[in-house]
């Protein structure tokens, strides 16, 4: 469908004003409207979309509310700009879906699963079933299994200098979840919550799934601008950091602004969630010491996942917790989810107590620096003309190529997921304009022997897609 509907389709939006929490704040209503038009085909790609101000006059709501709907539209992929004509519903990616992530080159958030310690882990896992504990069998502990929680205590103590009782540690099914806990325990519905842009957009999903007030806070090459955060939303509840490398551009939050995120948090009463995903792999020097060994008055929760030290597919992380908000947290992971499965938990508990996790780490940052120095030559070697990656930190298991020629990151994403590269776009990250366009670049599940292929095959799709379409900014 191209052209304008002579009966537009958002003339049956009908919006809730009482922005109840079942249905969302108006901006919600109307993303989720779009979304699911799209979605079962009642928007064809193509199909020309309204202004926003024309939006806005239609549904009698305010303009920048219908901005700020189409921005997130647009952020998601649903809908492109086509500069100087209008907006339009983008093509969607054909179904069936493309190949899980873990197969495709240049994929974020996956870590060498081809190295998986295996025979560590089977050798392990044999001697915990052998015992036959009947007691990881049945309900556990929400909080987690206490042996998981002592070894958790020691690694960190050990690796990350945050010294921590294992009665602080709550266990949970992967970091999303330790997100949505802490944001449902710290805050109520309404209350603001830092969020850095550009950010993980997941996070940010949480966030809003809780009915916080997400209010995005500039994030640069020091991390997020604390004095900006507080000019925006001095009483927020809560702020969601990522202080050892930024998602994700980078960057690494610096010491002046780490002792202004402390100190705001003290005064004010607010919560700090520092997601340190990254936080073991740092490949010249010692790993960035946590905000949260910076931290004197219990401000600070820190979120850990083994998704990336081990693998996602063991839906393990941990939250260290200030004492005051264990229970809390705990009794609300009791009525989500009761409990993590005890068998996996007692089969870590063991990998990590007897040092095999710690080995694990030591060898895979070998590994992973071999890797980053190969896709950073294949950039400079095959894509200098079209990508830019700076002065990448020496740290995390990805890092952010900006484009330098004028073509549509998400559609070239689109383009080189079928040839089997996951270039994420840049612009995704970014909840609002403008937006900065490029490429979010993993190396962790990519051979050597791989990266100089991928980028050539990237660097090929983005030089066919110059002078096409625009993305928005």
């Amino acid at each position: 469908m191209s052209g304008r509907a002579t009966q537009p389709l958002w003339n049956v939006l009908s919006l809730d004003r009482r922005a109840s929490r079942a249905a969302g704040s108006l901006q919600d209503q109307i993303v989720a409207f779009f979304r699911d038009a799209v979605l079962r085909g009642a928007l064809k790609p193509g199909a020309r979309l309204p202004s926003s101000r024309q939006l806005a006059a239609e549904l009698g709501v305010a303009r920048i509310t219908a901005v700020e709907a189409f921005d997130r539209l647009a952020a998601e992929g649903y809908f492109v700009t086509r500069r100087g004509v209008g907006l339009f519903v983008a093509a969607l990616p054909a179904r069936p879906a493309p190949p899980p992530m873990d197969t495709l080159l240049l994929g974020t958030g996956v870590p060498a699963l081809e190295e998986f310690p295996w025979r560590d882990w089977a050798r392990i896992s044999a001697r915990v079933y052998r015992e036959r504990p009947v007691a990881a069998l049945a309900y556990g502990d929400p909080q987690g299994l206490p042996e998981l929680r002592v070894a958790i205590a020691d690694y960190l103590g050990a690796a990350r200098g945050i010294v921590c009782d294992p009665d602080q540690i709550v266990v949970v099914s992967g970091s999303q979840q330790g997100i949505d806990l802490t944001a449902r325990v710290v805050a109520a519905p309404g209350e603001s919550a830092w969020f850095e842009e550009p950010g993980y957009g997941a996070a940010r999903a949480a966030l809003a799934a809780a009915r916080l007030r997400v209010v995005l806070v500039t994030a640069d090459g020091n991390g997020i601008d604390v004095a900006a955060g507080i000019a925006l939303a001095p009483e927020a509840r809560l702020a969601v950091v990522t202080p050892s490398y930024h998602y994700p551009l980078g960057a690494t939050l610096s010491l002046p602004r780490r002792r202004a995120l402390l100190a705001w948090a003290h005064a004010t009463g607010a919560w700090i969630l520092e997601d340190d995903y990254y936080g073991d792999y740092r490949f010249a020097g010692r790993p960035q010491t946590p905000l949260h060994a910076l931290d004197r008055h219990e401000r600070v929760l820190y979120l850990g996942t083994f998704s990336k030290m081990l693998a996602p597919g063991l839906r393990l992380g941990y939250l260290v917790a200030p004492r005051p908000l264990v229970a809390r947290l705990t009794e609300l992971k009791t009525a989500t989810d009761r409990y993590t499965p005890g068998l996996m938990q007692l089969v870590l508990a063991r990998f990590i107590a007897e040092g095999r996790l710690a080995a694990h780490v030591r060898r895979m940052r070998a590994v992973y620096r071999d890797r980053r120095t190969a896709l950073l030559d294949a950039i400079d070697r095959h894509a200098r003309d079209v990508l830019d990656v700076g002065a990448p930190p020496d740290a995390g298991l990805h890092v952010a190529a900006r484009l330098t020629v004028d073509v549509d990151d998400a559609a070239i994403s689109l383009s080189a997921r079928s040839e089997g590269i996951a270039a994420a776009p840049l612009s995704a990250y970014y909840a609002r304009p403008p937006r900065t366009r490029g490429f979010v670049l993993g190396f962790a599940n990519t051979p050597v022997s791989q990266a100089a292929p991928a980028v050539r095959t990237l660097a090929r799709t983005i030089r066919a897609g110059i002078g096409g379409t625009s993305a928005p900014r």
